[in-house]
């Protein structure tokens, strides 16, 4: 065997390979490019040139930073990463476009044991398609090699991201008012959030391999639990301009109720029927094979929303042509009342049951 070529690579930190590994993910990362992106792939720092916030009356810059959590291990017992970007700009840009803003462009960051040049460069495929589908560029990230600190198949992704939108038109609970109704938008599945609990229910409790063909999904175990994010910037910014939306909600950890309340103003609650929905069969499921009960299931994953928007009752029809003609499966989910003192906590509450 040929000895390490110095003495950071004998620690277990490959140089040569974080090297191979840009070089691989070059051409995905170019695919994203907006014109205000000045530079290339490589330096210091990314730049996005802000003269293009002339065309706005009050610019005003949204961020939101996030990761994927515990579904990286997903991928990674599958050997497929090529799809967990899609997660992890999911949870990136549609936390910003509830509030009304155009996503502008990513940063990512790659923690591995070990670098592997074409296991980087797939994972960044992902992350670069998914900025695509949001119209964002992927501006600049980071790949760390952490010898002893992962093993070497083992990595997390995080990520940053930045967006602008006009003052006057932040979308937030102060617009809510009683008499609104909850449109919901479909999830593709699990998103990325709770594979905490579909773990310890499905793979450590149950002890189902991810290769197991599981009839209720029509499909395997592992395939079901890495459906890709749905990414909704794009379709979001077009509803806003089809009809007049007061707040949006992004249904990620915490449920559909824990999420919708915190676009609410004081004063209201958001009565949500579950007779307008049936969740997927990977929820169902879950609740049965561990035996959770439905509070803590709804407190935990999305139940198949995964967007909520808040509108005035005469946005709804055209809101809901627009959603259906984008392939957003929208359905009316609830509305929002005055509570009895208009100094109470918003509120959210689930009745009835799902057909």
């Amino acid at each position: 065997m040929s000895e390490p070529t110095s003495a950071y690579a004998a620690a277990g930190v490959d140089i040569e390979a974080g090297d191979r590994a840009v070089e691989l993910m070059k051409a995905h990362v170019a695919r994203t490019r907006r014109s205000e992106v000045l530079g290339g792939l490589g330096g210091f720092a990314g730049f996005f040139d802000a003269s293009a916030f002339k065309n706005y009356d009050h610019p005003v810059l949204a961020t939101s930073t996030d990761g994927v959590g515990t579904k990286v291990a997903i991928a990674q017992a599958l050997d497929r990463h090529d799809t967990i970007g899609f997660d992890l700009i999911g949870m990136l840009v549609d936390d910003l476009v509830v509030v009304g803003a155009e996503p502008l462009f990513v940063t990512d960051y790659i923690a591995t044991g070990k670098v592997v040049p074409e296991r980087i460069a797939a994972i960044v495929s992902g992350i670069a398609a998914a900025c695509e589908v949001a119209g964002a560029s992927l501006l600049g990230g980071e790949t760390a090699e952490h010898p002893g600190l992962l093993d070497p198949d083992e990595y997390d992704i995080a990520g940053a991201t930045t967006g602008v939108v006009e003052r006057s038109a932040i979308l937030g609970p102060e617009r809510v008012l009683p008499g609104d109704v909850v449109v919901a938008l479909a999830s593709s599945g699990l998103h990325s959030n709770g594979y905490s609990l579909v773990r310890h229910v499905l793979l450590e409790r149950a002890g189902w391999s991810l290769d197991r063909d599981v009839p209720e999904l029509g499909t395997t175990l592992g395939e079901t639990l890495l459906t890709p994010t749905r990414v909704y910037a794009r379709d979001i910014l077009a509803l806003i301009e089809t009809a007049p939306v007061h707040a949006i909600s992004h249904i990620t950890g915490g449920g559909l109720a824990n999420n919708l309340v915190r676009v609410l103003p004081a004063g209201v609650r958001a009565t949500l029927r579950r007779d307008s929905w049936t969740p997927a069969p990977i929820f169902t499921l879950v609740q049965g094979v561990g035996a959770v009960p439905q509070l803590d299931l709804e407190a935990t994953l999305n139940m198949g929303v995964g967007m909520a928007l808040v509108v005035p009752q005469g946005s709804v029809d055209a809101l809901l042509r627009e959603a259906a003609a984008r392939g957003l499966a929208p359905w009316v989910l609830g509305e929002v009342t005055a509570q009895d003192a208009a100094q109470d906590p918003a509120a959210v509450e689930l009745v009835g049951q799902h057909a």
